[in-house]
């Protein structure tokens, strides 16, 4: 009985594995690819934090601000208002 099942399925079958074999692919391909996305538009935002250039910045990491020690080094340091570059 079982034997009967798979002889009429396996016209279905093999198709019905190649397509989940190349599916389970492309979707590698497009995890890999949007993770490699996310992490250039992530290193974009993170080089124009203008703190390492900053006279207030102290590259210690306890302290790494003088003035705001709380935003140095983070997104919000991009807008930053005591910004003072280095003579």
């Amino acid at each position: 009985m079982l034997n009967s099942l798979l002889s009429q399925l396996q016209p279905f079958l093999i198709p019905l594995c190649f397509l989940c074999a190349w599916g389970f692919i492309i979707l590698l391909l497009w995890t890999v690819m949007s993770a490699i996305y996310a992490t250039v538009k992530r290193s974009q935002i993170m080089h124009q934090v203008p703190c390492p250039n900053c006279q207030f910045f102290t590259n210690d990491y306890r302290l790494k601000c003088t003035v705001n020690p709380l935003v140095a080094n983070t997104e919000q340091a991009i807008t930053c208002q005591d910004y003072c570059p280095k003579i």
